[in-house]
């Protein structure tokens, strides 16, 4: 008698201790589960999220090779202008994929014309080249903009549903069932400012790069102009 007690007593305590082991874990839920739960308005963010990075990858490879630039390239066009060589000037720029190049071959076509004509040429062909690099930039912008509302969207609109869903039904407020429907709803709140927050700091780092390229196109602009003004 007194082993089949043991064993009943024993019994009773695994079960204690696993429902309490089982109360102290915590309950864990995945990112896929998060986003599930944030419903349609999590597609739009996910999208987003895609072209930002695109965006950010592609202009920023873009902007740097548009950086590069060739140490001698400026002697060397300088020599081929003292020369009287300008076709091979112009054939140094065209073989020389760069905005600076672009520009500086705009101006030596221009050589002959008065010396504001030239300067305005290069500025134009350098405001063509400024917004080539621009492209695409301020849809980042935007992004970063329209994620965080997007987000706020898709959380009202859960949070519409949770207390529609409350008010309509037969046990009245339901602590658990509130708390789920808030929860839920604020998935789409971090979804959105995520999406903003990575645009936002994507398209500042493109601008600064963008900076950096635009400040060299003026130096040599200067550089080009300032050797046309050298005594002969």
């Amino acid at each position: 008698m007194n082993f089949f007690l043991q064993i009943e007593t024993s019994a009773t305590a695994e079960a204690a201790s696993t429902a309490v082991e089982a109360a102290a874990s915590p309950k864990t839920i995945s990112v896929m589960d998060l986003a599930l739960k944030g419903g349609w308005i999590m597609i739009p963010l996910l999208l987003m999220s895609m072209i930002a990075v695109y965006i950010f990858i592609e202009r920023m490879m873009t902007i740097r090779k548009a950086g590069k630039e060739d140490a001698h390239f400026m002697n060397n066009i300088r020599d081929c202008i003292l020369n009287g060589k300008i076709d091979a000037a112009i054939t140094l720029c065209r073989s020389t994929e760069s905005p600076i190049a672009r520009m500086i071959e705009k101006g030596i076509s221009r050589i002959g014309r008065p010396l504001q004509d030239i300067s305005a040429s290069i500025e134009n062909t350098g405001k063509l080249e400024v917004y080539r690099l621009e492209r695409s930039v301020a849809l980042l912008a935007t992004i970063a903009g329209a994620g965080p509302m997007l987000g706020f969207l898709g959380t009202v609109m859960g949070m519409i549903k949770a207390f529609f869903n409350m008010a309509n039904s037969d046990q009245g407020v339901v602590i658990s069932a509130l708390a789920g429907g808030i929860y839920e709803a604020m998935v789409t709140t971090v979804a959105g400012l995520i999406v903003g927050i990575l645009a936002f700091v994507f398209y500042n780092l493109l601008v600064a790069s963008i900076e950096k390229v635009v400040y060299k196109m003026e130096a040599r602009s200067i550089e080009f102009l300032d050797l046309l003004n050298e005594p002969s």
